[in-house]
């Protein structure tokens, strides 16, 4: 296929017409109604060269059953890379967002929060990752007794999350002792990040192995196995999964399964959110770019949100390709600077 270089404006314009007009009415565009929308003087015949020169270059195809034509996913990714109009979100809408986020305070409540947030403004669904813990800075970590080799790992995070873990334990250890732990690793690791305490942990058991006092030792053995349970536990929380239903590209029974499938086991969403939290600002997959195949027919807008300046998740609206780029775009945008300054307030 050749690339947007060989389209000249005109072709450009007639692709972004015969695109908005698709998103909105969701049937084939045919040349009367293209010549029409796209508000130029030019004959029929002039416009179905036009057309043709498109389908030829890959960006529209024609149905089978219609003489009209609609977007390709090269369609739709010039038009979101080069010729969509964004549609700033309205004030009032901002000022909701902004208050209904910033009136939850743990952050399992602002994900699901933010999560049924974009589903309400696009009607699609929306996708938010819990925050990664091992870029969250721990603010203490206690050990409590809880029967005889079960230790009870809290850790206070400095937004002021509380993740409990039970670890199990080679010896039964006294209260004494537990707080004692507790007091070191406190005391050597307080408002580091989570993955430079495990890395950190890996290395003075092995570089001070044989002169380490045998409690310290397995204190760090104890909240080595904590806190690589916490990092490695990833989650996301998504809302409107039904709202795809109301779309007939996606209704068909067996497409609507796997859709929501793949919202239930979660692995290969995730994998894609972490590809968008390693990108800057927005990110869309179109169609079969996402490289997973229940999403073939939909689009993924994303966005990383921030907390003190490093990304922590991954927040976006799934929905069909047929999308409102144009306004789900910036709603994607502003929810994502939203959470990140919610969660750094909480």
């Amino acid at each position: 296929m050749q690339g947007k270089q060989a389209l000249n404006e005109r072709a450009e314009h007639f692709l972004k017409v015969l695109i908005e007009r698709y998103i909105r009415d969701g049937q084939p565009v045919g040349s009367r109604t293209l010549a029409k929308d796209a508000g130029m003087e030019l004959s029929p015949a002039t416009i179905r060269n036009v057309m043709a020169d498109l389908e030829e270059q890959g960006f529209v195809t024609s149905p089978h059953t219609s003489a009209g034509r609609v977007p390709t996913v090269h369609g739709y990714r010039l038009f979101v890379d080069s010729l969509i109009s964004l549609q700033p979100m309205e004030e009032q809408l901002v000022e909701k967002l902004h208050k209904e986020l910033a009136g939850e305070e743990a952050p399992q409540n602002l994900v699901e929060h933010a999560s049924r947030l974009l589903s309400g403004l696009t009607h699609m669904a929306g996708v938010v990752m819990m925050p990664r813990h091992d870029q969250i800075i721990i603010r203490e970590l206690q050990f409590v007794h809880l029967s005889d080799t079960r230790v009870l790992a809290i850790l206070v995070t400095s937004q002021g999350e509380v993740l409990n873990r039970i670890v199990e334990t080679s010896r039964l250890f006294t209260r004494g002792e537990l707080e004692q732990a507790s007091n070191f690793i406190n005391t050597h690791y307080r408002g580091m990040e989570l993955e430079s305490i495990k890395n950190l942990i890996l290395q003075e058991m092995q570089a001070h192995k044989q002169d380490m006092d045998k409690l310290m030792r397995e204190a760090l053995s104890i909240a080595g196995r904590a806190l690589e349970e916490e990092g490695d536990e990833q989650d996301y929380v998504v809302s409107g999964q039904t709202n795809l239903m109301d779309f007939d590209e996606l209704a068909q029974l067996d497409r609507i399964k796997s859709l929501f499938e793949a919202f239930s086991e979660k692995q290969e969403i995730l994998h894609l959110l972490d590809r968008c939290g390693q990108a800057e600002g927005v990110q869309i997959f179109i169609g079969e770019e996402s490289g997973y195949g229940p999403l073939d027919r939909c689009s993924v807008v994303t966005a990383p949100y921030e907390v003190e300046d490093r990304v922590v998740g991954v927040l976006g609206v799934i929905g069909p390709t047929r999308m409102a780029y144009d306004r789900v775009i910036p709603i994607v945008d502003i929810t994502a600077k939203m959470l990140g300054a919610a969660l750094k307030s909480a």
